[in-house]
């Protein structure tokens, strides 16, 4: 049997759980992520688990999700939030999706305000295209400040 129908199997005992927590915007949990296709994240270990900061609540089921890693990670794409219980959690940006509250499996801990909305600006800034920006240093005298 390989990875996929062990995935499987989780999906489905997952799909037939009625307990659905309560989540609120700025919490951190772990959630059944899964086996995914190519570059998509996925869980690990038999549950398939990954940690994830709940970005934009929908209603009391599904939401926005956007999926972390403990390794260090730096770029555009990546946002460095605090550590909780001595973890490092690093946001992947363009990881963000949609999850059903029946992935979830247990909250770690939520995000201070001032950090979310780093994380917010952050995301809004991959949506608009300001995140695109670059500026140069010019190299003599006269020469264009910035560039796209």
């Amino acid at each position: 049997m390989n990875v996929f129908d062990d995935w499987n199997k989780q999906k489905k005992k997952a799909d037939t759980n009625e307990e659905i927590p309560g989540f609120k915007e700025r919490e951190l949990w772990f959630l059944k992520m899964g086996k995914n296709v190519g570059f998509e994240q996925d869980g690990k270990g038999t549950e398939f688990l990954r940690p994830i900061i709940v970005f934009k609540k929908f209603n009391t089921r599904v939401f926005w999700g956007v999926p972390m890693t403990g390794s260090e990670k730096k770029g555009p794409y990546y946002h460095q939030l605090p550590d909780i219980n001595s973890r490092r959690n690093i946001a992947i940006l363009s990881q963000i999706r949609l999850f059903d509250a029946k992935r979830m499996k247990y909250k770690i801990g939520v995000c201070p305000e001032k950090d979310f909305q780093k994380l917010k600006e952050k995301i809004k800034g991959l949506i608009d295209g300001t995140d695109r920006i670059r500026k140069f240093k010019p190299r003599r005298s006269g020469e264009a400040r910035g560039r796209l």
